[in-house]
């Protein structure tokens, strides 16, 4: 089983997650930057965060197999800040490099008219710079969030196509497919969708367009779900090639459109094995028995 989580925060994990999820199927991943769950107070704590994201996360992954890209935007619980506002002039230089497949998260928090600014902002980026875009709704009043997100993509000139309107559940979820956007769902324990609800709105809504990610952060998060999800979708009658659809397919035709996707084997790693004992990575060297 291949599987292509396409929103997890990696850069608050650990190592043993990276080796857990390689030995689970996982591949490749997308990494959106995101809140740090305290207040930036400057722009160069997000250009340091930029860096990381694009140089050292993408390393790290590599030594346990795992494809690494990430996504570059101005967070929407920080659109508010009005320190944070200068990272929209630096945002260009980063959605130009190699390996960032989108433009996000974006979206809104408790839908200001400052959110309204920097969501408009930062669309018109995605087209600019032929990216899509990934969306985040708001933890709190998510239904009218939706719509008004949904508002905004049409008003922007975007192709829906090459957005994607993340953290659905059943009260949202019908109002993006008629809407032509891609459908993302985070099996996240506690505050989002569990492997069972998740399974019901396949039934539902069938395979297309849908997109399945665990979240995982410094929260209560677990980095398995999406293999938790395809085992859960095997026990409700779905094949292997449905689960291969929505956990390998779709997030590649959906950040495929940003033509940055590095999907080929990690060397060193077979496509469909553990990596070997004592084997790390430096660059894209080999070195076996060596420290990093």
């Amino acid at each position: 089983m291949r599987i292509f989580d396409p929103h997890i925060h990696m850069s608050a994990r650990t190592t043993d997650d990276y080796r857990a999820m390689y030995e689970a199927g996982v591949r490749a991943v997308v990494e959106p930057s995101f809140w740090l769950g305290q207040p930036r107070t400057n722009v160069g704590s997000f250009v340091d965060y930029f860096d990381a994201l694009i140089g050292w996360e993408r390393f790290r992954a590599a030594q346990y197999g795992i494809r690494h890209h990430c996504t570059i935007g101005l967070n929407p619980k920080e659109a508010n800040d009005a320190r944070c506002r200068e990272v929209l002039d630096v945002l260009p230089r980063y959605l130009a490099k190699d390996g960032v497949v989108a433009v996000g998260e974006l979206g809104y928090d408790s839908m200001t008219a400052e959110e309204d600014e920097v969501f408009a902002a930062q669309i018109a980026l995605a087209v600019t710079f032929e990216l899509p875009a990934m969306v985040h709704t708001p933890h709190r009043d998510k239904a009218a969030g939706t719509v008004r997100t949904l508002d905004v993509v049409r008003e922007s000139g975007i192709a829906p196509e090459r957005v994607v309107v993340d953290h659905l559940n059943e009260t949202t979820v019908a109002a993006v497919a008629d809407s032509g956007c891609w459908m993302g769902f985070s099996i996240y324990p506690d505050t989002k969708m569990d492997e069972r609800r998740m399974v019901a709105i396949l039934q539902e809504f069938g395979t297309e367009r849908v997109l399945v990610n665990s979240a995982a952060d410094w929260g209560n998060s677990d980095p398995l779900k999406t293999r938790k999800t395809a085992r859960a979708m095997l026990e409700a009658g779905f094949t292997e090639d449905d689960v291969d659809v929505v956990l390998w397919q779709n997030p590649v035709a959906f950040y495929g459109q940003s033509g940055r996707l590095h999907l080929d084997p990690v060397p060193g790693f077979a496509e469909h094995e553990p990596p070997a004992a004592g084997v790390t990575f430096e660059g894209n060297s080999v070195l076996r028995g060596a420290r990093v």
